[in-house]
């Protein structure tokens, strides 16, 4: 009986869609962070009669035929892109996008990697950096002797010192947009690469062509909304038990069949 092989599918996209929830909401207080999700398509169909098949010598066709769907199948776990709510925080090197954009960083072979975590930090030399310490680009460096700092919408970053009454202009942070974000590959730690399916990094000033500003102080949350994940874990685990129903149901009918004599 295919019923077996068709719930054990279900069973398994269930067990994947409760995966993807509980990353969701492990990750509620993640900076950043976008909510997954998983997408299912059904799976090939076992043709018995194909519509339009002439049925009989008359020429009568089958208006709909017989097709037996051989069960489910993953076939995406997506970012689902939302802005997350911004957080006041006060830190003075705490980025939040509003709007499009990432922030590139070098990584330690050399090649860029993006994230919407503004949480900055500042390194023994003054280089600003993530919090693994990766450098984040055009790599500015925040003299020594700087009071205080203050970075405006459109990402430029200025210096006060006790000297000075001027600010000292140190750079400026662009932001990077793609073709498709979704197509994106996630790393882990906040990061993300390019891949072929994103396209190339659009490099790109903020608050123009499209990019998000840059705010201050303040830091964008995760936008994963635990009222929706609990109830796809719900309903998750109610289609789990469905599905592990056929087979019981499925068990019983052929334990009926090998018991007739």
């Amino acid at each position: 009986m295919k019923a077996l092989q068709i719930a054990a599918t279900g069973m398994a996209a269930q067990q994947m869609k409760v995966d993807v929830v509980s990353n969701n909401l492990a990750n509620m207080s993640t900076t950043g962070y976008n909510a997954r999700r998983a997408d299912f398509a059904d799976l090939h169909y076992q043709q018995y009669a194909r519509p339009g098949t002439i049925s009989s010598s008359d020429g009568a066709m089958l208006p709909t035929g017989i097709q037996i769907g051989l069960g489910v199948r993953p076939t995406a776990v997506s970012v689902v892109l939302a802005q997350g709510p911004l957080a006041e925080t006060g830190g003075d090197l705490d980025l939040a996008i509003e709007g499009k954009g990432y922030i590139e960083v070098t990584l330690p072979s050399g090649g860029s990697a993006y994230t919407r975590d503004g949480g900055l930090k500042r390194s023994a030399d003054g280089l600003i950096v993530t919090s693994d310490g990766y450098p984040v680009a055009p790599g500015i460096t925040i003299p020594s002797d700087a009071r205080s700092i203050a970075i405006n919408a459109d990402g430029e970053i200025y210096a006060y010192f006790d000297a000075q009454i001027a600010p000292q202009l140190l750079g400026q942070f662009s932001l990077v947009g793609f073709t498709n974000e979704k197509g994106l590959e996630a790393t882990g730690s906040n990061l993300f690469l390019e891949s072929s399916a994103s396209g190339p990094p659009i490099v790109g000033t903020p608050g123009l062509d499209g990019m998000g500003v840059l705010r201050q102080g303040y830091l964008e949350e995760s936008s994963v909304d635990s009222v929706r994940e609990v109830t796809e874990l719900i309903k998750a685990q109610r289609g789990y038990e469905l599905n592990a129903k056929v087979i019981t149901a499925v068990d019983q009918m052929l334990s009926a069949t090998t018991q007739v004599r």
